[in-house]
């Protein structure tokens, strides 16, 4: 199978949420039942920042204790590193808090909130137009989210593919999954270990330093058990994050 097929494959799935079972159903995706929304009150925060709208997602609540609530609507977007501290090693993120700030402001509010303390990395792919390690999801099984959902904020400034409408996220990027509807991101997100082709819908949310590459690095090579084809399951090595922390 050639380059353009197979990306073409993948991204057949990337907007469905049945391509596969006991995982998301899209490389970069999260399966999501119907979901209604309603708009977040108004924020409390003194610090007025960016004004950024999170909604209930009705359909699709947080798994037991995992509530921690919405992040302020109004807040100051500081620089900041999160860490996932894993059982393969540490991995930091310093966060794109200028130009992705409702995104990463909804990372630092769940990492200081512990939602992602004692949770799994449940997805691993190889492709060579996709090689990504999901995360973010409780449940472990691509369907979990935090209770709401976040506004768009899609790059603009990666490199196109080449192929079709895609865009190069490149090794070492941090960004959001989604369920391919617009302003449906929530917690779960995907690292990238080797330049990957996507349309430019996933939210870039950092850039991954080089000691926490040769941790994905070393989770690849660690094989996939098959889900959704050979290139696309669960790590073979389980990868659990057992804490995040907020620095800056």
């Amino acid at each position: 199978m050639n380059r353009t097929t197979a990306t073409g494959l993948l991204l057949a799935c990337l907007t469905l949420t049945a391509c596969g079972s006991g995982v998301s159903g899209s490389p970069v995706g999260v399966e999501s039942a119907p979901t209604n929304t309603t708009e977040a009150g108004a924020s409390s925060a003194t610090n007025a920042g960016t004004a950024c709208r999170y909604k209930t997602s009705t359909g699709q609540p947080a798994p037991e204790g995992r509530d921690v609530g919405k992040p302020a609507e109004r807040a100051e977007d500081k620089p900041a590193t999160v860490t996932l501290t894993t059982n393969l090693g540490a991995v930091a993120i310093e966060l794109a808090t200028d130009t992705a700030p409702c995104t990463t402001r909804s990372i630092v509010h769940l990492a200081t909130k512990k939602y992602f303390d004692d949770t799994p990395c449940h997805r691993l792919t190889a492709a060579d137009s996709l090689s990504v390690l999901q995360c973010g999801d409780p449940t472990g099984q691509g369907t979990g989210g935090p209770g709401y959902t976040v506004q768009d904020e899609n790059p603009g400034t990666l490199k196109p593919s080449g192929v079709g409408e895609t865009v190069v996220y490149p090794r070492g990027t941090v960004a959001m999954a989604n369920t391919g509807r617009p302003n449906s991101g929530g917690s779960q997100f995907f690292l990238v270990y080797r330049d990957s082709m996507l349309p430019p819908t996933y939210a870039v949310v950092g850039t991954i330093d080089d000691a926490g590459l040769g941790v994905l690095d070393k989770i690849a090579a660690g094989g996939i058990t098959p889900q959704m084809g050979e290139q696309d399951g669960a790590p073979t090595v389980p990868v659990k994050i057992q804490k995040a922390t907020v620095a800056g």
